[in-house]
Parts: C-alpha cells; sequence; structure tokens
C-alpha cells in the first residue's frame, strides 16, 4: 500500500467515523472518529463481500465504511451500561 492509499484510507476513516458519530448523536475525538471509520471498513467490507455488492470509488468505499460504522457503534451501544 502506498503512502496516498493509507492517506486515503485514513480520510475515509474519518469521515465515516464522523457520519455514524453524528448519526447516532454520539460526541467522540477525532482519533476515536478514525478508529470507528476504520473498524466500520472492515466491517462494511465484510458484509458487503457476504452479499455479493461491488462497491467502487471514494463514494462507494464512503458509503460502505459508514454503514459499518454505524453498525458497530450500535452493537456497541448494546453493550454500553445504562446512564
Amino acid at each position: 500500500m502506498s503512502g496516498t492509499g493509507v492517506f486515503a484510507a485514513a480520510i475515509v476513516g474519518i469521515i465515516a467515523g464522523w457520519i455514524a458519530d453524528f448519526g447516532l448523536d454520539r460526541r467522540h475525538s477525532l482519533f476515536i472518529k478514525l478508529l470507528i471509520g476504520v473498524i466500520g471498513a472492515f466491517i462494511g467490507a465484510f458484509v458487503a463481500t457476504r452479499i455479493d455488492l461491488h462497491v467502487s470509488g471514494f463514494v462507494g468505499e464512503l458509503i460502505v465504511s459508514s454503514v459499518g460504522a454505524v453498525v458497530f457503534l450500535a452493537v456497541l451501544g448494546l453493550f454500553r451500561r445504562p446512564a
């Protein structure tokens, strides 16, 4: 993976994490949003390959990563202790 690929993956991760964070009304730091987005990208890619969905380009990767990040945060929300 080239340096540009790593940079692009980080940007997609941050944006996907921000979308998931905003969509589920959470407030996390930029680093946590990056982690959420990267984990979401793995989850989204796994689900997309299982249902035989082929995406390409920045927008396709962003959508798949965002959906995966939302799923990740939703599952984490199930394990949070009630306040």
